[in-house]
């Protein structure tokens, strides 16, 4: 599935209470920024003896208000300046942002300690500015790619070291445990939430290994899925399920976890409040879409989709795609995930009608006719998503041939391809077609390539023959292959006579096959691959002795 590369969008890092796009630029008096901006330190200036004073000046005012609060602690009143210098020195921290080059020097000062500790500090807005220098600290945007090209390794990059800092001084512990504290109804606590959920994603692009760190030892993932279940819809709960999507999306300790919390039946709970309408703003839709990432992840453990089908979510993705709002698209992928070598979804499905869902989708020759039909949602990248829903048609009827394989089940699969005259058949072939030539088109171009002396691996070759739609031929000639090792003889002529008629053979569709066949990896492991290439081995066999 996709990664987040493709979902992240750069944040304007502000809390929306209102969930609105307002831009009140024009109510902006500029020479007030201008004034604002005169009075802070040049970055150009920056440089490690200025650091030095910063921290001096930070480590003078905590200090000031640690005496002030054991003094009076029950006097808010006699600490209450030394909170506000406090919060001054934090604000002035900020500037270190332009200048990532120092982080190493601000670490070896020793001060990321004191400055962690305040994330637990009784007055909440002042762990609110930690979190909020921390999110500067770690932006996106600061580490840009020098920060990476002038060292001998990533290890060695400013920003790695800081990230490392503050993981070995508890940065992930302290910061859920205040945001369990915040009170969403206030509204800088709110924002305190939304910022600690971005500091929190940043840490996982400087250092993808928090991704499970954060998951191992805190209770960050409980507290999603507390915000997940809440019915009405917030910025922060559409940070929620972006941030858990990617949490699951390359940990499988991870999913794991979340399907021993019941988070499959929160996942499908939350979706379920579209089966019959749709998102009401973009940022809504974004965060369904986040939801149906965070779902397909969920299923790709074993155990998760047992879960899936005991709540019943075969038959809500069914509901979903009867319905025809936006989520349309979203629930063919989550099928596509669930029946994914998992025959106990694919009976489901043949025994809820699922057969009469899917295939009239399917059966759909013009895919921009498909989305007109089925209002799917409009996406950046059109095209691409248009070809991703077509491909997940074709890869959950490989699914379905792969899961069902013998009794009325299989029959009633087999005779959907019979019926209407071979319908369905004929359109597999029209996409066999079409793939085809995209691949070939894909091959003559990357042999171009070598001719320009510009050498290429046979694995990059084959990885980018899959980019082109390899991996869609490849399925569609493992349906053909069980279409014809059923011995159907009307099957068997349709596919003949179509394979003439397009002037190709049964060994073309047998040499598709035998690439897929030979590049099989062993990820589920060895006694797996073998099993997979058995089955390849007997469509080729099949192809191969019929005369």
């Amino acid at each position: 599935m996709n990664t987040s590369d493709d979902r992240k969008r750069k944040r304007d890092n502000s809390y929306n209470t209102h969930n609105t796009n307002n831009n009140d630029n024009n109510n902006i008096d500029f020479s007030l920024l201008e004034e604002l901006e005169k009075t802070q330190p040049s970055i150009e200036s920056l440089e490690i003896k200025t650091l030095k004073k910063l921290v001096l000046s930070f480590e003078r005012r905590l200090k000031d208000n640690i005496a002030a609060r054991l003094k009076y602690p029950d006097q808010p009143d006699k600490f209450a300046d030394s909170e506000i210098d406090l919060h001054d020195e934090i604000q002035k921290l900020k500037i270190l942002a332009g200048a990532p080059e120092l982080y190493p020097d601000l670490v070896n000062l020793n001060v990321i300690p004191s400055i962690l500790d305040l994330l637990t500090h009784d007055n909440t807005d002042i762990a609110l500015d930690v979190v909020s220098l921390l999110q500067d600290l770690t932006d996106e945007d600061v580490f840009d790619n020098n920060d990476y090209d002038n060292v001998d390794n990533t290890e060695n990059a400013p920003g790695v070291i800081l990230v490392d800092c503050l993981i070995e001084n508890n940065v992930l512990e302290s910061l859920v445990q205040n945001l369990l504290r915040l009170n969403e109804a206030d509204a800088d606590e709110g924002a305190g939430v939304y910022s600690t959920l971005t500091t929190i994603e940043n840490l996982i692009e400087v250092k993808p290994a928090v991704a499970e760190m954060v998951c191992e030892r805190t209770k960050l993932m409980r507290w999603i899925v507390g915000k997940i279940k809440v019915r009405e819809f917030d910025s922060n709960k559409q940070y929620a399920s972006e941030l858990l999507a990617i949490l699951l999306q390359s940990s499988a300790a991870n999913q794991k976890r979340l399907g021993q919390m019941n988070g499959v039946d929160v996942v499908l709970q939350a979706v379920a409040m579209y089966k019959s309408r749709d998102p009401r703003s973009l940022d809504e839709e974004e965060m369904v879409e986040n939801l149906f990432d965070c779902l397909c992840c969920l299923l790709m453990p074993v155990e998760n989709k047992e879960r899936f089908l005991k709540a019943e979510g075969v038959e809500l993705m069914i509901i979903v795609m009867n319905q025809k709002k936006f989520c349309y698209g979203s629930a063919i992928r989550a099928l596509d995930f669930a029946m994914t070598n998992y025959p106990p979804a694919c009976e489901r499905f043949v025994d809820v009608m699922g057969l009469k869902t899917a295939f009239p989708a399917f059966m759909v020759f013009d895919i921009i006719t498909l989305f007109l039909m089925y209002q799917i949602p409009s996406s950046k990248n059109k095209k691409r998503s248009k070809e991703e829903l077509e491909e997940r048609l074709i890869s959950l009827v490989a699914s379905l041939f792969g899961g069902v394989l013998k009794g009325s089940r299989r029959e009633r699969l087999l005779s959907k391809f019979v019926e209407n005259e071979f319908e369905k058949i004929d359109r597999l072939m029209e996409l066999y077609m079409r793939y085809s030539n995209r691949v070939k088109e894909e091959s003559e171009r990357l042999n171009d390539i070598e001719l320009d002396d510009l050498e290429m691996d046979e694995d990059e070759k084959y990885n980018r023959k899959l980019e082109s739609g390899l991996y869609s031929l490849q399925l569609i000639a493992v349906i053909l292959g069980h279409l014809w090792s059923s011995e159907h003889p009307r099957i068997r002529a349709r596919i003949e006579l179509l394979l003439k008629q397009q002037k190709l053979t049964k060994n073309d569709v047998k040499n598709v096959l035998q690439e897929y066949h030979d590049n099989i990896g062993d990820l589920d492991g060895p006694d797996e691959k073998e099993k997979a290439q058995a089955k390849i081995q007997r469509f080729i066999t099949a192809f191969a002795d019929h005369r």
